[in-house]
């Protein structure tokens, strides 16, 4: 149990660290003065949350096995595409949603062992 547990923290603590990545772009564009400053802060933000990432992974790989850990990440394909159309208004269409769909299931399908 705490090892579905974890990779739901990874899960959260990287999709947190992509959209720290996104935010980082956005903040270049801004005027110059403030630009490198305000960027700087999104990218040391997001390397602390995938570097926590990281940490927790390995104490995933203590309780599960990779081949059933892997394919639970697919989550953070869900997670990023919701919290990219909330924060940045990115649209997510069904064809979108159906690619994501045939990832998970891919992932899951190479997960399974035959009996």
């Amino acid at each position: 149990m705490i090892g579905f547990l974890l990779v739901i923290v990874v899960s959260l603590l990287t999709c947190g660290g992509q959209l720290c990545q996104k935010q980082a772009v956005h903040c270049w564009q801004l005027p110059a003065e403030v630009r490198l400053k305000k960027t700087l802060r999104w990218l040391a933000l997001a390397g602390l949350l995938l570097a926590l990432g990281i940490v927790v992974w390995l104490k995933v790989l203590q309780h599960l096995p990779i081949s059933l850990a892997y394919p639970l990440l697919s989550l953070n394909l869900v997670l990023v595409a919701l919290a990219a159309s909330w924060l940045f208004d990115e649209a997510i269409t069904v064809r979108h949603w159906c690619g994501v769909v045939s990832i998970m299931l891919g992932i899951l399908l190479m997960s399974v062992h035959p009996s």
